[in-house]
């Protein structure tokens, strides 16, 4: 539990971070982290389209370098971009100074005012510069698609368990997580809909 939704205490270090959105309302706000590449970002594509669900990607600016035509499809099919640094940096382990450098050249190719920090590590200097300009979304249920400790049972559980209104879903459009996420995305958005929710993307989410 302490991956899959990060414990109070953990969250009152980082103050109007976002980890969920409070609302009554059966919401839940679908998210995607470390993309885009072309060989899954378009299959996640086409799986939102399925469903006419609005999701938000929160992009690597290395993989927006590389892949620009992907880059572009996220955005012309209408889905909120976030800023997940340039390099996916782990706030923990570079200087501060390193760390927002990172961030704005990533800014410059994604023009977001929307950032989440790669596995949630921020340094509290960097967390309180970067809140100056920035909208900070964290997660209330990590799916951990990724993990090579969890099988797909596991993962579609975990969303499972953990969703709440307002909840902030992350999965992955990464090739560490294509198998997993590629199996257990359609699981649940099908689970999801069953249970009464309906998908926003962070742009229309309560300030």
């Amino acid at each position: 539990m302490l991956i899959e939704r990060p414990p109070l205490l953990y969250r009152t270090f980082f103050p109007k971070a976002h980890w969920r959105f409070n609302t009554h309302e059966k919401v839940v706000y679908l998210t995607f982290d470390d993309g885009p590449v072309p060989e899954v970002t378009p299959w996640v594509l086409d799986m939102l389209d399925q469903y006419h669900i609005k999701a938000s990607f929160f992009c690597v600016a290395d993989n927006v370098r590389k892949y620009p035509e992907v880059y572009r499809q996220v955005i012309e099919r209408g889905h909120t971009v976030g800023n997940h640094t340039f390099h996916h940096l782990q706030g923990w382990k570079v200087r501060t100074k390193t760390y927002l450098k990172d961030v704005e050249e990533a800014n410059q190719l994604i023009h977001s005012k929307w950032f989440r920090p790669p596995h949630g590590h921020l340094r509290l200097p960097q967390f309180f510069l970067l809140r100056k300009q920035y909208h900070i979304i964290m997660w209330d249920v990590v799916t951990r698609d990724y993990s090579c400790l969890q099988v797909v049972k596991q993962v579609f559980n975990n969303v499972k368990k953990y969703t709440r209104n307002g909840s902030i879903i992350v999965f992955h459009d990464s090739l560490k997580a294509e198998k997993k996420m590629k199996t257990v995305l359609p699981m649940a958005i099908e689970w999801l809909l069953e249970q009464g929710y309906t998908f926003k993307p962070i742009c229309e989410s309560p300030e």
